[in-house]
């Protein structure tokens, strides 16, 4: 352990010298700067609490030379290293030397790029791939010691100076220090002389093309900054991210020595590089500190003063102690009071904000709203405008995707839902959106990433715990989720074509079903919000006093959502439309090849009214997204549907994260069995149907038919007939029967599949081919003579593939246990006129739903989820709501 003298300032110093403690080492002087309007450093208040001597120099040298008596005063500490986290003095060389270890700094760049201040600013704005610092041993020269050790992190394209220094700048620096301090304990410090190559230190530069204009604005930080000039006064920018899709409509504003005026949009401010791409700003500050939305550019000066109301008034005064307890340099708060004149830093503002969430309702403020706000008065009158829900919610902007298609404009939203705006993922990245149909692009979907969930989640965190949703009243929660089904209803043929282009359903399936369930699903759970209720309990009473016990049904706070590919907007609604019933907020992600329902679901949510944050949709992989998700902390539950193997490691992650709850809707393998005393044409047609439906893609398909011995040629003549009659074309035509399957990956496994059926001596009887035309489309299948070792008698295809056995005329038990002979238990059929064979099989059958003489008849009150493999938890009815509440039990003595 060394004996350590830490010279710096700032809460990193403070949390640097915490952590050095706590690793048992001793600090024996802190030597920090004065303290500033009456109030101390964080670093000296942390060092003064522990009883550590505190010294507060100004200066440690006077026109180049050492102070003598400042020198005299470090040096009878007697320290063996000097520790210099973020320390914004100039320090003598006989202070840095005098230790027989030396003087370590932390550095925010990975030296020898970046030399001098603003190092994190000019990461940002040389447009650097990998940020990162270096703890370097101190010397004469300008951050030229040798290195003892560098850590460096990815660049996101709209990273900012606080997510860099927050996300990783920060608390690796903290663990960097710590172990450097170790390392020279232990007498394992490297030192690795700095190369020159790549040295660098930069002064004031002028930028035009768009990609250098945002990495100056978004590496500000007042010194190097980044302005520009407007109507004669310089104007410093805030905010900016590149623009991706069309450019929004606006107010030209003249940008001196920009390359063509800038236009002041509802979103902000967009400026245009040389290279004619554009970037939006979000905020302006003037040169005399006042800060306003680059949105409002134009109105800055126009709204009137709103009119207190006594309650409004206690509130004001709340909020003037809590100036004044910041201020405290201050003799009293004025109206015109300004926050930051008056000697208030950054770390003030959060501690503002903080106290009038805490003390004033939970008011959610924002830190830029302080510096938009900067005197009391303007404060105040902020302030009572979002207590009131004024100027918070602006209007949507939306950039679309735009198609010509089925005889209307569809109208696509392309980006993250998150806390009710539509944005580009934070690492920029998109993919394409394939249509089935022809192969062809529709447009470029947002492919977000971990921080995109972690904003999502936080999002619906925040609209839980403080927003107007969880406060709300149930049957006004219902008229909400009333008026969205309306609005699915009235927008049910763009969605119906947005759904067919997207996923390959055919158009006449989507209106009906793919859209069609879903809006009565809406309406179903619409109606339950008032009606979820607890019970009364009678328990032992204890005398000579009385007890009640009740239960409370309550929502479990921010839920995950995962859907699949094959009814991307009804498998969103089975689940959401349950889960926001019953209060929960939620994050939701689309399967990567059919996203674009679901975005547009998100656009009519905020039409409907449904508060920010209460839904978000986050596009992107499973693998990252769905991972994330499932593994984050403030998830407490998620709902899956997809396949078994995706689902065990779905299970596994909330598991071994938080132990969220689970249902999980997963694979089928649903049997059929087919009796000679049926209605033959009903059993053709449904059999068809059980398996045909959606092309196949449908979880509930029938994987497997067992047709009895005696009318099984029949059966298979009938089958085939019917099938040459189907139509296979565009599904946007109304006469289509047959669709492409939803993506090339899976109609390429379902050739495998029926190559393999052949290999393993099934009888193909028809198809088993790509249908040879554009798109990905699969014929029609039908397989004979499967037995039961097969792997086509075992495997779900997911896809337009009948799959037949026989079985002997009159064995029923030994049908049923061919049929129960697999791990899966979704659904499951049979055809029969006889009453007593149907109740007797469907009651042995391990299906969690059992369809007698129909199939594929789901409906939104009847609960639907399988057994075994095939996963657990309920979609549907009454049931789901119960996946998505708790219990909580009450007992009062009185």
């Amino acid at each position: 352990r060394c004996l350590l003298s830490l010279i710096g300032q700032s809460l990193f110093g403070q949390e640097v010298y915490t952590n050095l403690r706590k690793q048992g080492h001793k600090v024996v002087g802190v030597f920090t700067v004065p303290d500033k309007d009456g109030k101390a450093d964080p670093l000296a208040v942390a060092a003064e609490k522990d009883g550590t001597p505190v010294f507060k120099f100004p200066r440690w040298r006077v026109k180049g030379k050492p102070i003598p008596e400042v020198v005299e005063a470090y040096k009878a500490v007697g320290a063996e290293l000097n520790v210099m986290p973020f320390c914004s003095q100039f320090i003598p060389m006989n202070v840095i030397d005098h230790p027989k270890h030396g003087s370590i700094i932390y550095h925010p760049s990975i030296l020898p790029l970046h030399r001098g201040a603003s190092a994190i600013n000019w990461t940002l704005i040389h447009g650097d791939k990998k940020a990162g610092f270096s703890v370097f041993w101190a010397d004469d020269g300008l951050d030229t010691g040798p290195i003892l050790l560098q850590r460096e992190c990815d660049v996101e394209p709209n990273d900012t100076v606080d997510t860099l220094y927050n996300r990783f700048l920060f608390p690796e620096g903290i663990k960097a220090m710590v172990e450097s301090v170790q390392l020279i304990a232990d007498g394992k410090a490297a030192r690795v002389p700095q190369s020159e190559e790549g040295a660098s230190y930069e002064g004031i530069q002028k930028k035009s093309n768009s990609q250098a204009i945002h990495n100056w604005i978004r590496g500000h930080d007042k010194v190097p900054g980044a302005w520009t000039v407007i109507d004669g006064q310089t104007v410093t920018l805030y905010g900016s991210s590149m623009l991706g899709g069309s450019v929004p409509a606006g107010q030209p504003l003249q940008i001196e020595g920009a390359s063509q005026p800038g236009l002041v949009s509802k979103n902000g401010l967009v400026l245009f590089g040389s290279d004619d791409k554009a970037l939006l700003v979000k905020n302006l500050q003037f040169e005399d500190g006042k800060m306003i939305p680059a949105s409002k550019y134009f109105s800055s000066g126009e709204s009137s003063s709103v009119e207190l109301t006594d309650d409004e008034k206690k509130m004001a005064e709340d909020i003037r102690m809590i100036w004044r307890g910041i201020l405290s340099n201050v003799p009293a708060i004025e109206d015109t009071t300004d926050f930051f004149k008056s000697g208030a830093a950054s770390m003030d503002v959060v501690r503002l904000v903080e106290e009038v969430k805490q003390r004033c309702g939970g008011v959610q403020l924002q830190n830029e709203d302080v510096y938009m706000a900067t005197t009391f008065q303007d404060f105040i009158q902020m302030f009572v405008r979002r207590l009131r829900g004024e100027d918070q919610e602006e209007e949507l902007v939306i950039d679309y995707a735009t198609k010509e298609v089925n005889n209307m404009t569809v109208k696509m939203p392309y980006q993250c839902f998150i806390d009710g705006k539509f944005e580009d993922a934070d690492n920029g990245k998109a993919c394409d959106t394939i249509n089935p149909a022809d192969g062809s692009a529709i447009c470029k979907v947002a492919y977000a990433s971990v921080g995109d969930v972690d904003r999502a989640v936080a999002a619906a965190k925040e609209a839980f715990e403080n927003g107007p949703w969880g406060k709300m009243n149930p049957r006004d929660r219902g008229s909400l989720l009333y008026r969205l089904a309306d609005l699915m209803e009235e927008h049910q043929e763009e969605l119906a074509t947005i759904e067919s282009i997207d996923s390959g359903a055919v158009y006449t399936l989507a209106l009906k079903t793919h859209v069609g369930m879903s809006i009565q699903t809406f309406r179903y759970f619409a109606g339950w919000c008032d009606k979820i209720q607890g019970k009364t309990i009678p328990i032992n009473q204890a005398r000579p006093n009385r007890n009640l016990t009740f239960t409370k049904k309550e929502p479990l706070g921010v839920c995950a959502i995962v859907i699949p590919w094959n009814y991307p907007l009804m498998m969103l609604a089975w689940k959401s439309a349950a889960c926001l019933a019953a209060g929960n907020t939620l994050v939701l992600k689309p399967a990567q090849v059919t996203p674009l329902t679901a975005l547009k679901f998100a656009e009519l949510t905020v039409k409907a009214g449904i508060p920010k944050g209460v839904i978000n949709i986050v596009p992107g992989s499973g693998g990252l997204v769905g991972q994330r998700l499932s593994e984050h902390p403030d998830v407490r539950k998620l709902g899956f549907t997809g396949s078994t193997p995706i689902g065990k490691q779905i299970m596994k992650s909330c598991a071994v994260s938080n132990l969220k709850k689970v249902s999980l809707e997963l694979g089928g393998k649903s049997p059929l069995i087919i009796f000679s005393d049926c209605d033959m044409d009903k059993a053709v047609r449904m059999g068809m149907s059980s398996v045909f439906f959606n092309k196949g893609e449908n979880c509930i398909a029938a994987g497997r038919l067992f047709v009895e011995e005696s009318i099984h040629d029949e059966y298979i003549s009938r089958v085939v007939e019917e099938i040459k009659k189907m139509k296979i074309g565009d599904p946007l035509d109304r006469s289509t029967d047959h669709g492409p399957q939803n993506h090339k990956a899976h109609l390429d496994k379902l050739v495998e599949y029926c190559e393999v059926g052949v290999k393993e001596g099934a009888t193909l009887v028809y198809g088993g081919k790509q249908v040879d035309r554009p798109g990905f489309f699969m014929e029609p299948t039908v397989f004979t003579d499967v037995e039961d070792h097969m792997f086509i008698a075992k495997e779900e295809s997911f896809g337009p593939v009948m799959v037949v056995s026989k079985f002997k005329n009159g064995d029923v038990d030994g049908v049923l246990q061919r049929a129960n002979d697999t791990e899966f238990g979704l659904a499951s059929g049979v055809f029969t006129r006889d009453i007593s064979k149907a109740m007797y099989v469907s009651e042995r059958l391990e299906a969690g739903t059992v369809f007698i003489n129909t199939y594929n008849k789901t409906d939104v009150a009847s609960p639907f989820g399988g057994f075994k493999q095939s996963g657990f938890g309920k979609d549907l009815g009454e049931d789901a709501l119960m996946e998505y509440l708790r219990t909580k039990a009450v007992t009062v003595e009185y």
